[in-house]
């Protein structure tokens, strides 16, 4: 049977990949420890083991393809051990530990996940960190895959891996590999011919497709020349070992809503004010002037899969682009000029202009994406400043062996060039904020994070 192969975005975030910068997403949930029974890291790590074991797509690793030169595919790892990929960490610092985990690559020749139960002080909440890398699976992806750990989503069927790449089971503490797996040799699909009179046909999408591309193209050349943001959001080229830090923030709904109601636009575009509103109070307290051209926030945005797609399975994102106004200085007036210019994207739509760079990747070859990953991850502090993403969360109460989850904080990644990646999740009536950033550019993450705080109670006395 044909191995998947990723799609072209998904290669993309594979080749994007360097020590230094790794592309994978991760989420730390914290849990509640029950008062009846003690917890024992090395025992969850256990159980998380078993659970991760029962999802196919867990089971999986990347392998080039000769078929479509450059590309790769989904294949069974015949080697996989899901210990190898679950762990357990003792240190009192939770986030530290976290920051740390984060910056550290995963090995490219296994399947590309790791889970950490990080565990402090014997009467403090644990916690635990999962890392998936982008071309495994994208923000609400990422989220299906945590719940398959929880103990409501192994009451269900995980995540699966598509009919055509069988998972091998286990058999001890070895994989027990199919024959027709194991088998050595090339194995490549049929290529039936096109048939003439469907090639004709489809000729007025392809143009479509092409100036639909050369349109993205151009906005993107013109977004690269304009000026970049703030300086201090800005972080030096480093071919490996960055180190990291990680804050977060919780703010309530309601007082979202309440903003909302009084002020008009999205529960979105409130949080975009109030990370504006908090990068101009962080910059204040750094001695910077936050006056000039605001940093270009990078919003990505979901789009609906499309059959027929090769690798269709994988990353269908496009984005927005977004000028942070924070070097205005009325709450409400920069919550106005979030919403002008939210509505203008939402207006042109997320498959046009700059914010849709990653849907390029489909009009280019797999080789392609080999040669060009280096230069297009030196180039993205051109095009954007930060990274703001909202990821989807269940909001129903979620336990893991019969701990309650009480905090759950998404951490994007960060690119080459730059210092802060924001991402977001509401759970349980609460917007959890994870910030990851660079250490050397941004070591004050804490500053910037109690800032938001700060941000949204000054829109709320704005408010009245």
């Amino acid at each position: 049977m044909a191995d998947e192969h990723l799609s072209p975005l998904d290669l993309a975030f594979w080749n994007l990949d360097s020590p230094g910068h790794p592309m994978h997403l991760g989420a730390v949930a914290v849990f509640d420890r029950d008062p009846e029974r003690p917890v024992d890291a090395d025992g969850l790590a256990a159980l998380l083991t078993a659970r991760a074991e029962a999802v196919p797509r867990m089971r999986q690793r990347v392998k080039d393809v000769w078929y479509g030169v450059g590309g790769a595919a989904w294949a069974a790892d015949e080697h996989f051990d899901a210990r190898h990929h679950v762990h357990a960490v003792r240190r009192t610092d939770a986030w530290a530990a976290v920051a740390e985990l984060m910056a550290r690559p995963m090995d490219r020749h296994r399947p590309p996940w790791e889970v950490y139960v990080i565990e402090g002080a014997p009467d403090a909440p644990f916690r635990i960190l999962v890392k998936l890398h982008h071309a495994l699976a994208d923000g609400l992806r990422a989220v299906e895959f945590g719940a398959a750990l929880l103990d409501q989503g192994a009451r269900m069927p995980g995540p699966s891996a598509p009919a055509s790449a069988p998972a091998a089971p286990r058999k001890g503490a070895e994989a027990a590999v199919p024959a027709q797996v194991r088998a050595p040799g090339l194995h490549l699909p049929a290529l039936p011919l096109p048939d003439p009179r469907q090639v004709v046909a489809s000729l007025p999408d392809r143009v479509r497709e092409a100036g639909r591309a050369l349109g993205i193209g151009s906005a993107v050349l013109r977004a690269s020349l304009d000026p970049g943001g703030p300086a201090a959001l800005g972080a030096a080229w480093t071919p490996g070992g960055a180190e990291r830090r990680f804050a977060t923030a919780s703010l309530d709904v309601d007082d979202l809503h309440r903003v909302r109601k009084t002020s008009g636009g999205t529960v979105n575009d409130v949080v975009m004010a109030v990370v504006a509103g908090a990068l101009r109070r962080w910059m204040e307290a750094r001695g910077d002037d936050p006056a000039g051209p605001g940093p270009r926030a990078l919003i990505p945005v979901a789009r609906r899969r499309r059959r027929g797609v090769r690798g269709g399975r994988g990353n269908r994102i496009s984005g927005y682009l977004l000028r942070l106004p924070v070097g205005e200085p009325d709450p409400l007036a920069r919550l106005r000029d979030v919403r002008a210019g939210m509505d203008r994207n939402k207006d042109a739509g997320p498959d046009t202009g700059p914010g849709a760079v990653a849907l390029l990747a489909d009009s280019v070859p797999p080789l392609a994406h080999r040669f060009a990953a280096p230069l297009l991850a030196a180039s993205a502090r051109l095009l954007f400043d930060v990274l703001v993403t909202n990821v989807p969360m269940l909001d129903v109460p979620l336990t893991l062996d019969g701990c309650r989850m009480t905090e759950l904080y998404p951490i994007a990644p960060l690119a080459r060039g730059q210092s802060l990646a924001v991402a977001c999740s509401t759970y349980r009536r609460r917007v959890h904020i994870g910030l990851l950033a660079d250490a050397e550019s941004l070591p004050d993450a804490d500053t910037l994070a109690a800032a938001l705080h700060g941000a949204l109670a000054e829109l709320l006395d704005a408010c009245g």
